[in-house]
């Protein structure tokens, strides 16, 4: 029987700088043998000093591929890495085959890690990575502060953002998660891991002692839209298809409702667009594109009448 919406299992394995390559090993082998489509790790979990940079090819990521390919499973491991007599701090997204699948250099290192010798040097782009579940972000840490680049990760079409982090933000986060309509994910060196809904909920908050562990299944075909021209298609969708697709929750000061699929096999995203119901990600899209047209018009207008 199939399975009902879009799900994606992820986990979030949180902890301190201290854990040996081993000890972290043993665990993402245990949560992978229970079945999983991503795991996450937290920012440079081995360290970011003297010593601990390694090359693509090192200890770390060699381990972690060899993990990915015998559970069929993602994984987002941050490293400490040297690239050419580069120094980064990365995201590596390995694939079900134990192949890297995308790197994301951090954008907005944090001040004390331009003291490291060698100096850490600053990516360039953000990064959506396409997996077989859906379109992946990757940032990190200092990153959750500076919203051009979640704007960038939305406008390339991210439906999770994995967040690596040193500490834990929160807030910040969940902003991001209000204003863009994507699942976000962190594991963290404070030991805490959150997941942030599509609507902006925080859908978890998990911290335990040593090695927190936080599993949770996502529902990538769930969508949020605006009522702004969408309710008398959704009325219709509802009428044809409520055996297949329900109106999950409307947010009447946001004048938001989700829709999910409540049948194996149906997919409520993809008879809301049958429907011509909008995302509310691309509704604001289109609109603010609309606006740049009219602006540009009234600069012409406003030269050609001077």
């Amino acid at each position: 029987m199939s399975e009902i919406g879009r799900p994606v299992r992820v986990v979030s394995i949180s902890f301190g700088v201290g854990k040996t390559l081993e000890e972290v090993a043993v665990v993402v082998d245990q949560e992978g043998a229970l079945g999983v489509d991503l795991i996450a790790l937290p920012e440079t979990w081995l360290g970011q000093g003297e010593g601990t940079e390694e090359p693509i090819d090192g200890p770390m990521i060699t381990t972690m591929s060899e993990l990915a390919q015998k559970h069929s499973a993602y994984i987002v491991c941050p490293i400490d890495r040297i690239d050419d007599g580069r120094r980064l701090n990365s995201a590596v997204l390995l694939d079900r085959n134990g192949d890297v699948s995308a790197i994301y250099d951090k954008l907005y290192p944090y001040w004390g890690e331009f003291g490291l010798v060698p100096v850490i040097d600053v990516g360039q782009n953000p990064v959506v990575a396409e997996t077989d579940f859906g379109r992946v972000g990757l940032a990190i840490c200092f990153d959750v502060n500076f919203p051009d680049m979640w704007q960038t990760m939305a406008d390339q079409g991210a439906e999770l953002v994995v967040w690596p982090s040193a500490y834990s933000a929160g807030r910040a986060l969940q902003a991001h998660a209000i204003m863009h309509h994507y699942f976000i994910v962190t594991a963290t060196q404070s030991g805490d891991c959150q997941i942030f809904d599509i609507t902006g909920e925080r859908i978890l908050d998990e911290r335990s002692e040593g090695i927190t562990v936080s599993r949770a299944v996502l529902d990538f075909d769930r969508g949020i839209y605006h009522h702004n021209f969408n309710l008398d298609k959704r009325d219709l969708l509802l009428q044809e298809h409520g055996y297949q697709v329900a109106q999950e929750e409307f947010f009447h000061r946001e004048h938001w409702f989700v829709l999910k699929a409540t049948a194996p096999g149906a997919s409520a995203r993809d008879l809301a667009r049958q429907y011509g119901l909008e995302e509310l990600r691309e509704y604001k899209a289109r609109s603010q594109r609309q606006m740049d047209v009219f602006r540009s018009d009234q600069v012409l207008v406003t030269t050609v009448t001077q």
